[in-house]
């Protein structure tokens, strides 16, 4: 059998252009379309209905991921195989991986979460840097949060950087954006979910919160810039001010470790014995 060969070898093709412009966040929110690279992304979005559009792939990526290639085409999104340089140009990466997909918008109605009666939630509500964001969106997946919330302040969930630091996350669980924190903060306490706000200098200690048993009912947590933390007003809305407590000689956490100490410390006091797993509860 003949050696496949690329079908698309010019970075000038429109098809092309049209991706390389997906870089940009006006063009994202034009076409309701963004960029997954790489095959842990590229299969987690071929695995949801109607997400995958279009897979740019090389020769050998096409070879090496023969099942994603084949995924792909099920879903019924176009597949080209196309020149190295041609996915170097559209690929936002210093080393691409062979693959780039373009997939459908993913964010979910704010009020779709609401009726959904969420148990865990991560709200991003002053989130700048998209790899923060993405890695943060991880680990709300990882401890088994029903939902991820940016507010209107946070950076654009469809940034390359952050889709890349969600390492398929994004594709899991519902996201909501553009979303004002007080509304935010409002919709979730009407929905029985308590606002936890993780701040360095909060009032409450994590650790006092869990011995207390205060822990194992619904909550969000509300997570701000690295740099700054969260302003006083947002402070302001939450039903407690949370600390994570340092025991060593670090000056302070980064914002996904913060985050990560803290829906893990729900979601285990959610499922411990006595804990809380239904909003009905009281």
């Amino acid at each position: 059998m003949a050696p496949a060969t690329p079908e698309l070898i010019s970075p000038r093709s429109p098809r092309v252009s049209a991706a390389r412009r997906l870089a940009k966040r006006n063009f994202r929110g034009k076409e309701r379309l963004f960029l997954a690279e790489g095959p842990q992304a590229v299969r987690e979005a071929g695995a949801q209905p109607d997400t995958l559009v279009e897979l740019f792939a090389t020769v050998e990526a096409a070879e090496r991921y023969a099942d994603i290639i084949g995924l792909a085409r099920d879903t019924g999104a176009r597949v080209h195989l196309a020149s190295e340089q041609v996915v170097a140009d559209i690929s936002t990466t210093v080393t691409p991986q062979g693959l780039v997909g373009i997939c459908r918008f993913l964010d979910t109605p704010f009020e779709d979460i609401l009726r959904a009666r969420p148990k865990l939630v991560a709200v991003l509500a002053h989130v700048r840097d998209p790899g923060n964001a993405g890695t943060v969106l991880r680990c709300a997946d990882a401890a088994g949060a029903e939902a991820v919330v940016l507010t209107d302040a946070s950076v654009d969930l469809y940034n390359p950087k952050a889709v890349r630091a969600s390492v398929g996350s994004l594709f899991h669980l519902p996201v909501a954006v553009g979303v004002p924190v007080e509304r935010a903060v409002a919709g979730l306490k009407e929905a029985g979910v308590r606002i936890l706000a993780a701040d360095g200098a909060g009032e409450h200690d994590l650790d006092e919160e869990l011995d207390k048993g205060t822990m194992g009912g619904p909550a969000a947590w509300v997570f701000g810039n690295e740099a700054w933390g969260l302003p006083e007003e947002t402070r302001a809305l939450a039903d407690a001010v949370v600390r994570v407590p340092i025991h060593g000689k670090a000056e302070s956490l980064n914002l996904a470790t913060a985050a990560a100490v803290c829906l893990y410390a729900s979601a285990r006091a959610q499922r411990a014995p006595g804990g809380c797993r239904s909003v009905t509860e009281s």
